[in-house]
C-alpha cells in the first residue's frame, strides 16, 4: 500500500487550525486516538487515501500536507475588530474560508455585471468619515426609500425589508451561521459581520450565529462601510477607538433609532431601565438589542448594564429550540443574496455557466438540483 511522504508537522498544524478537538478529529478520520497520535508524531505513515481524508476533515488543500512549513493565515480585508482596545488577530479556518468564498462570489458577479454592460455602483464610497453621521444617514435613507423608522410591523419584518432594499441598490447581502455545515459554525466572539467594498459588486455579510436582535444593527453598520468605501471585518464593539468603526456604529444607531425621538420617550424615573424597552420597541419597531445599544450610546445606561443585558440575550438565543427550521432550499435562499443567486442560476440554466461552477458559487447545491433552487427563487 503506497504511503504519503508528508510533513508530519503539517498534520498537527492542520488539526489545530481546524479547531476540532483531538478525539473528535480522530473520530472524523475513522481511526483511534492512538493511531492519530502516531500519525502526527511520525511513528506511523499514512496512505494517500488516509492523508486525503485528513486534509478534507481539516478543511485544507491536500497539497498543504507536503509543505515544509505552515502558510501564514492573513485576513485579505482590513481587520477592524477590537478586544479590550487591542486588535484581535486570531483567525479561525471558518472565517478565512468564508471570506474566500465571498470574494469568489464577488469576483464572479463583478464579471457578470461587466459582461452585461452594467456600470459602477454610485453608492460605494460616495462619502468619507469626515462627512459625519447626519449626512450619511440622510443619504442612506434616501437611497433605500425609508423614513426614520417603520410605523408598523415587527423588527424581523423590518430586517427582511431592509435586506431587500439594500439589494435593490446593488449591494449583495449574505447571511449564514456556519460554513457549509453545522459542524463548522461561525463564532460571534470572532466577528459579527464584514464588508467588502467594490465599485461593481459590494458585499456585506451578517453573522447569523449572532442573536436575532443584533443582526439588524450589524446590517446597517456594514452598509455604512460600503457607503464610505471601506472594506473590513467588524465586531461592532462599543469600545472601539477606530474612526471608521465609531462612525459606522453611530450611523447604525441613528439610522435605526433617531436620538431626538428616543430622548423624548425614554423615562429616567423608572426603577429598572429595561422597563423602557416595551414602549420603545412598539414605537421604533426595532429589536430591544438595538434599543439597549442606543441607550448606551446616549449614556442612559452603563457599559456593565448593557453588557449584562446583551449576555442574557445571547444566552437565550443559544438555548433556543429551532423546531426543525426551514427547508434546505429556503435556507439557501435566505443565506445567499437573491440578486446574486438569480444571476448564477440564470447563467447556469442558459448554458453560460457550468453547473459544477454554479454549485460551488451557491455553497454546494448539487449540480442536478440547480433547477430546483431556481424554482425556489422564482427564476
Amino acid at each position: 500500500m503506497t504511503t504519503a511522504n508528508i510533513n508530519t508537522t503539517m498534520l498537527t498544524w492542520a488539526r489545530e487550525r481546524s479547531g476540532i478537538a483531538v478525539s473528535e478529529f480522530a473520530r472524523k478520520c475513522g481511526v483511534s486516538l492512538d493511531k492519530l497520535c502516531e500519525w502526527e508524531s511520525g511513528h506511523r505513515s499514512l496512505t494517500f487515501k488516509q492523508a486525503m481524508t485528513y486534509a478534507e476533515k481539516a478543511h485544507i488543500p491536500f497539497g498543504y500536507l507536503f509543505l515544509a512549513q505552515p502558510p501564514t493565515d492573513e485576513l485579505p480585508i482590513p481587520d477592524l475588530r477590537t478586544i479590550e482596545g487591542q486588535t484581535n488577530r486570531r483567525l479561525s479556518a471558518e472565517l478565512l474560508d468564508l471570506i474566500k468564498l465571498m470574494q469568489q462570489r464577488q469576483e464572479w458577479y463583478k464579471d457578470y455585471l461587466q459582461q452585461h454592460l452594467v456600470g459602477p455602483n454610485p453608492i460605494v464610497g460616495r462619502f468619507v468619515v469626515k462627512d459625519g453621521v447626519t449626512a450619511i444617514v440622510r443619504d442612506i435613507r434616501t437611497a433605500l426609500g425609508v423614513g426614520n423608522h417603520p410605523q408598523r410591523g415587527s423588527w424581523e419584518d423590518y430586517y427582511r425589508d431592509l435586506v431587500n432594499r439594500i439589494e435593490s441598490v446593488g449591494v449583495l447581502v449574505m447571511r449564514q451561521s456556519d460554513v457549509g455545515h453545522y459542524t463548522r459554525p461561525l463564532r460571534v466572539e470572532e466577528f459579527r459581520g464584514f464588508a467588502i467594498a467594490d465599485n461593481y459588486a459590494p458585499i456585506i455579510f451578517v453573522n447569523h450565529a449572532d442573536a436575532l436582535g443584533a443582526r439588524l444593527f450589524t446590517l446597517i453598520h456594514e452598509l455604512c462601510h460600503i457607503w464610505i468605501g471601506q472594506s473590513g471585518i467588524s465586531d461592532a464593539s462599543t469600545q472601539t477607538h477606530r474612526a471608521e468603526e465609531i462612525l459606522c456604529n453611530a450611523v447604525a444607531a441613528e439610522f435605526l433609532v433617531p436620538a431626538t425621538e428616543f430622548q423624548t420617550i425614554w423615562r429616567h424615573d423608572l426603577d429598572n431601565w429595561q422597563s423602557n424597552l416595551p414602549t420603545l420597541e412598539s414605537h421604533f419597531h426595532v429589536s430591544t438589542w438595538t434599543l439597549a445599544r442606543r441607550a448606551l450610546a446616549l449614556n442612559y445606561i452603563t457599559q456593565d448594564e448593557y453588557q449584562r443585558y446583551i449576555n442574557t440575550q445571547q444566552a437565550t438565543y443559544k438555548d433556543r429550540d429551532d423546531n426543525g427550521g426551514p427547508g434546505y432550499y429556503r435556507t439557501k435562499k435566505a443565506q445567499i443574496s437573491q440578486r446574486f443567486s438569480r444571476a448564477v442560476v440564470s447563467e447556469a440554466l442558459s448554458g453560460q455557466l457550468l453547473l459544477r461552477e454554479a454549485s460551488q458559487l451557491l455553497g454546494g447545491i448539487k449540480p442536478d438540483k440547480i433547477a430546483t433552487f431556481a424554482k425556489e427563487l422564482g427564476v
